[in-house]
């Protein structure tokens, strides 16, 4: 059988665990040949890596700093070294900080704001140069941009900006027969999570009792949609937002 993303290439940034990692193997399951960005987790990419070509997949390592154009340029030309195209972007790299107010500084803001909003820009805006008709861009934002939560200002404006943004370029590639649309999980069960102590904690039994599906999600409740959305079986969506939250908003 023929596998949906058959020959067609992917990017996910910040694809060394969680929620990132989870897309890169389920695009890679399709057919699609992945690149596997990180920051800074070399040990984990390379395991994302291992994991798809074992499958009989094909996976590589880059990394970079979504942030920084050098490092956006670098990763784009080991793409197209390695596969010699691009068909498909996951902005997936993100960081989260919860801070209250008294406590917001130039430095919390500015660091959410460089990698969730701008490197996701500056990403869509060098890989775009290189997308075909067909190609789909897809933003990971959160549910906090429309159920946003207290000490969340920063952290819930930047995912607000993912959608905006979303919504904006998908006016402006559509004329390129090139798709955007936004997948906003709400808590996820993941290496990040764990090490905050958020899976252990008052907030997360608050989230699941405020849950219709009774739980949070994993990082497999994500990545089916995202794949979706990657495939032709979705070439008449564009700009669309989508809640995945077990019903919580």
């Amino acid at each position: 059988m023929s596998k949906k993303l058959q020959n067609k290439v992917a990017i996910v940034t910040g694809a060394s665990k969680g929620i990132g990692a989870s897309i890169a193997k389920a695009l890679a399951a399709e057919g699609a040949a992945v690149i596997v960005n990180y920051s800074s987790s070399h040990e984990d990419a390379e395991k994302v890596v291992n994991e798809i070509n074992e499958k009989g997949g094909q996976a590589l390592a880059v990394q970079a700093n979504v942030s920084l154009q050098k490092d956006i340029e670098y990763l784009i030309q080991e793409a197209l070294r390695v596969f010699k195209k691009i068909d498909i972007l996951v902005n997936n790299a993100g960081l989260y900080e919860f801070l209250p107010l008294e406590m917001i500084t130039e430095e919390h803001f500015y660091k959410l704001f460089n990698i969730n909003v701008l490197g996701l820009i500056l990403t869509i805006k060098e890989v775009v140069k290189h997308l075909g008709p067909g190609s789909s861009i897809i933003n990971i934002g959160s549910v906090v941009s429309l159920a946003t939560v207290p000490n969340g200002s920063v952290y819930s404006a930047t995912k607000a900006a993912v959608d905006t943004i979303t919504r904006s370029l998908s006016k402006e590639l559509g004329e390129k027969r090139i798709r955007i649309n936004a997948v906003n999980p709400g808590m996820v069960e993941t290496e990040g999570t764990r090490s905050a102590g958020i899976n252990t904690s008052d907030f997360r039994k608050q989230v699941e009792a405020k849950t219709p599906l009774g739980r949070i999600g994993k990082p497999e409740d994500v990545a089916p949609l995202v794949t979706f959305l990657a495939t032709d079986d979705a070439s008449w969506i564009t700009g669309e937002t989508y809640y995945l939250s077990g019903g919580a908003r």
